[in-house]
């Protein structure tokens, strides 16, 4: 692909390559725009010459004792469970970058899905987002753009000046939208964190891997961010713009599904990398690296190891085996039985062939029966140990019958 000239870095903490010297690059029309978190050129991505990446798969140990991954803090993560495979520091509290932008882009998603903003709305950047140092797509004020072409902007290129117009959008502030971050992350659990802004840029704020594997495990809810997160490189103003992905993972690791890199000379390099296969989803995350070739050959170390040793388990249940559970002194002799949709479940390569499961239901129930009354159970065993329990339920409520019905079920009884 021909390049339109020579790729210039932004100053120390900035994360855009963009042709064009800074004086001249405010409309950004024309040009190549990429994250440049990883310190690689926009050449060397559009080349495919990685420096450091091997093609070819990792060498796996039998356990994680022996996983080397680098970093400061990491942690595998399978997403259906969010059960942890891996782990290394997962609570130390460390400055995580644009890696903040996994909230930034829940909260967004969300707004969508709830219908308080649509992808096809318009909106006029302001001069305060326009200001935005470090990764941007050189909005200027009074810019008009899409939601879809910003939410475009954050997961490829990881703009600021994108995030901001965004956070304006969906709360009235910054300072709002930031709020209503750290109220999200506190409701998923996410103990160890604190955001400052929505961009990353302030060194202050603090995650962890863990709480970092938690919002991607939510963000990845919203199947619709997935086509953006995976994109390699796409286009903006009509074509002028020009985007490319730092994350080497969605070009060149199968499966990918994002998610997000951060690096500031104190955060150093991180990443938060996500794929799926078979069915099975799986967070990679890496904090606090010297180099970029040490978060993805960390990150790709702990998915290898993660896809190569554990797989997902669809229980089924056979069709006609939730029959009807007797009912005793209720206005309806049965009551149907009904089940939630059976989560997969985590398990070991080749444990499979192991697995059994037994359908036990009440044999008979005490009316009144409840609407979502427990009336049994769907277990599962792997080798003979209960790996699993998921209730069964009561379709409908049954009332206890009267005196009045009673007799006139013994007499209907008795005349025919």
């Amino acid at each position: 692909m021909k390049l339109w000239g020579r790729i210039l870095a932004a100053a120390a903490g900035a994360a855009v390559f963009i042709l064009a010297a800074p004086a001249a690059a405010a409309t950004a029309k024309g040009k190549i725009i990429t994250d440049i978190e990883s310190g690689e050129t926009a050449e060397t991505l559009l080349s495919g010459e990685i420096p450091g990446w091997a093609q070819g798969g990792t060498d796996l140990p039998a356990d994680t004792k022996t996983l080397d991954v680098g970093g400061k803090s990491a942690l595998l993560m399978e997403l259906s469970s969010g059960q942890v495979l891996f782990e290394k520091n997962p609570h130390e509290k460390l400055p995580i970058a644009s890696v903040t932008k996994i909230m930034t882009l829940l909260l967004i998603m969300e707004a969508v899905e709830d219908g308080r903003i649509a992808l096809s709305d318009n909106l006029t950047c302001s001069p305060y987002a326009a200001s935005m140092g470090g990764s941007q797509i050189w909005l200027e004020p009074g810019e008009i753009m899409s939601v879809s072409d910003l939410v475009k902007a954050i997961a490829v290129v990881s703009a600021n000046d994108a995030c901001v117009m965004m956070a304006e959008c969906v709360s009235g502030s910054e300072e709002s939208f930031v709020q209503k971050m750290n109220q999200r992350a506190a409701a998923l659990g996410m103990n160890n964190t604190l955001f400052k802004d929505c961009t990353g840029l302030d060194d202050t704020a603090y995650s962890t891997a863990y709480d970092i594997a938690l919002m991607s495990r939510e963000l990845l809810k919203h199947k619709k961010i997935v086509e953006y997160t995976t994109i390699w490189m796409d286009t903006l103003r009509k074509g002028e713009s020009q985007l490319v992905n730092t994350n080497r993972l969605v070009r060149f690791y199968p499966g990918t599904t994002g998610l997000k890199t951060g690096t500031t000379s104190k955060a150093g390099h991180s990443l938060a990398a996500t794929a799926e296969r078979n069915g099975m989803g799986l967070a990679a995350v890496i904090l606090g690296c010297k180099t970029s070739d040490e978060r993805f050959g960390g990150a790709r170390k702990m998915l290898d190891y993660g896809f190569a040793n554990y797989a997902v388990y669809a229980p089924k249940v056979e069709e006609g085996a939730l029959k009807p559970v007797r009912v005793l002194r209720g206005v309806k002799n049965s009551v149907g039985a009904v089940m939630d949709d059976l989560p997969p479940l985590l398990i070991k390569k080749g444990q499979d062939k192991s697995i059994a499961q037994e359908l036990v239901l009440a044999k008979d129930l005490e009316a009144p029966v409840y609407k979502g009354q427990v009336i049994g159970e769907l277990v599962l065993t792997i080798e003979g140990s209960t790996a699993a329990k998921y209730d069964v339920y009561a379709a409908a409520a049954v009332p206890r019958l009267g005196i009045l019905q009673a007799f006139a079920r013994i007499f209907v009884a008795l005349i025919s």
